[in-house]
């Protein structure tokens, strides 16, 4: 990978004032003209990171939010999420009806790298609307010749970029921008290089960095919201690079405010924290 630290600009911090914002809603709105988001994932042991994700989506403006996952975890997902809704998929071939009505695709939280998620992913990626692979769907997407859609996102940390780009982690670390950038050309997609000082680098040479966040988000399932806000802000007609801004922005910001309380912090615990600053952010009516 070539090092580019000092032939590039440098990325451009994420600002409250500078990031893009949804436009607030009309009187008359109504709940299809904000998009509709399929989240597939959750193999056996998993089901809760993809709900996760649908949370997120539900609770960042999505106006319809679906979930593929495995049957067992429907009636967990009904509990939880009675407003999604919740479909157990057993093959891919399950998945053809719903895919049929999405606009946006959160894929690979909690999807495995068995058969059952292979599958699943091999459908996704035939689907030419905007997606969102998280987790293990690049994992999988690093030993398989898939394509995402023009307008797409990637979200990998460190390790998942390594192998994305066959190198090491250390060398990841090493240069972020350079890894970042060479993701963006490998893939033609936006990526989101998590981690302590987020990157986020556009297919149009675009660079931005979130210096926000907490030592106590060193937890899981934080990526698996991260997944579901950027699936809604994509849902609701952002653009793929400044929903991508957008969403890391939330997410640190609502890490900071939980994190004061310390060790301990949830998942969960970001997602009514990011509804409320995605509100003094861009409020829903005038």
């Amino acid at each position: 990978m070539p090092q580019t630290k000092h032939l590039l600009p440098e990325p451009h911090v994420l600002r409250a004032e500078t990031l893009a914002r949804l436009p607030a809603r009309a009187p008359d709105a109504h709940k299809g003209q904000f998009g509709h988001v399929l989240l597939i994932g959750g193999d056996r042991g998993f089901g809760g990171s993809i709900m996760l994700s649908a949370q997120a989506a539900l609770r960042c403006g999505a106006g319809l939010v679906s979930l593929a996952t495995r049957p067992e975890h429907v009636p967990g997902a009904l509990t939880r999420l009675p407003e999604v809704m919740t479909l157990g998929v057993s093959s891919a071939n399950q998945l053809m009806g719903v895919l049929a009505h999405a606009s946006v695709l959160v894929v690979g939280p909690g999807l495995g790298q068995a058969p059952w998620g292979r599958s699943l992913l091999s459908a996704a990626a035939q689907a030419k609307i905007l997606q969102v692979w998280d987790a293990d769907a690049l994992n999988l997407l690093s030993n398989a010749g898939l394509e995402l859609a023009r307008g797409s996102v990637i979200t990998p940390h460190p390790g998942e970029a390594a192998r994305l780009l066959g190198i090491s982690t250390e060398q990841v670390q090493a240069d972020r921008p350079a890894a970042a950038r060479a993701l963006v050309k490998k893939y033609s997609v936006v990526c989101v290089l998590k981690g302590a000082g987020s990157l986020i680098a556009g297919v149009d040479g675009e660079l931005a960095i979130c210096n926000h966040g907490h030592p106590a988000m060193a937890t899981a399932g934080l990526g698996d919201v991260l997944a579901g806000v950027l699936g809604a802000l994509l849902a609701q007609g952002m653009s793929a690079f400044d929903a991508a801004c957008l969403a890391v922005w939330l997410h640190a910001r609502a890490g900071e405010q939980q994190g004061i309380l310390g060790r301990g912090l949830a998942a969960s615990d970001l997602i009514p924290a990011i509804r409320q600053l995605l509100e003094e952010h861009a409020p829903c009516t005038k």
